[in-house]
Order: C-alpha cells, then structure tokens, then sequence
C-alpha cells in the first residue's frame, strides 16, 4: 500500500494535523507533501487531503486538487476549523470537500478545531450576523491541541485499516 498525505495550509492548523495523520499511518509506503508538490497522484493507493474549512467550504486551490484525482481513488479527507466538534459549519465544509470527491472513494472523513487568524475574527466581529460565530472560534485558539492530534493519529490508522480491506 501507498498512501500520501497532502494538504493546504494557511495557519500551520492543517499542516500540523497532516504530520500527525502520517505519523498515525504507521509502516505503509507513504509521503508528505503539501498540495502543490502533490506530483502524480496516479501512484498512491490511498490519498489523504487536508484543508481548512472556510466560509462552510473547501478552498479555491483544494477543490482544483481534489478534481485532479484520478477515478475510483481512496481518498480520505481531514481538516481544521473554528466551530465546535461536530459543528454545522464544518460538516457543512466537510459536504462540500465529498461533493466535490464524486469520482472518487471518499472512505472517510476527519475533523477538529484550529485557531483562526485574529485578523479575520477581527474582520468579521464587525458585522452582527457573525458575532456569535466570532466567540466560538475565538475558543479554537490552543488548537489543534496534543487530544487532536492524538485522535488524528488514530482516525489515520483506521483509514489504512480500511483502505486495505476494501
């Protein structure tokens, strides 16, 4: 088996995720790159993309990546945001990332909290109808914490446990 692990990161969140990720991959074949060094994804048999959610979305730059997979592909997606675990916001990214994957074999999916710039909390506690949003990811900060990272390791096992059995 080979698996790559990929990402984009603007904040460090993601990218400190995607290391953990490979670690808890364990002793397949595999690498880190970050999406632009990506290179022929032909070769892998599961990839792992990570992203940040933003604006309940999948950025510009990894829905290009994500179309480049080639058909029938294992793909397991990862990312950080400031909501809550579980939060409508992030599933809504999270929807969006798998609704872009059609082609692909989206075998799971892993989330958790990362802090957001202060200068777009900054931005966007101006206008009213982010304020509360603003204050939950304003308790993001500190993530993704040592837990996160923990639960990343293990959620990576289990996708290479799936990856080989289907």
């Amino acid at each position: 088996m080979k698996a790559l692990v990929t990402y984009y990161s603007e904040t460090g969140n993601t990218e400190k995720l995607a290391r953990a990720i490979y670690e808890g991959a364990g002793q397949v074949d595999k690498q880190i790159v970050p999406i632009n060094d990506a290179g022929d994804l032909e070769v892998y048999d599961l990839i792992f993309c990570g992203f940040p959610v933003q604006a309940h979305g999948v950025p510009a730059k990894v829905v290009s990546f994500l179309k480049t997979i080639p058909e029938g592909k294992k793909v397991a997606l990862f990312g950080t945001h400031g909501s809550l675990k579980g939060g409508q916001m992030a599933i809504a990214g999270f929807y969006h990332a798998v609704s872009v994957s059609r082609k692909e074999r989206v075998i799971g999916t892993f989330g958790c909290r990362g802090k957001v710039k202060f200068s777009l909390l900054d931005q966007l506690g101006k206008s009213p109808e982010h304020k509360a949003w603003v204050m939950e990811a304003q308790s993001a900060m500190g993530h993704p914490d040592e837990a996160d990272l923990a639960d990343g390791r293990e959620w990576a096992k289990e996708m290479v446990t799936r990856a080989i059995a289907c």
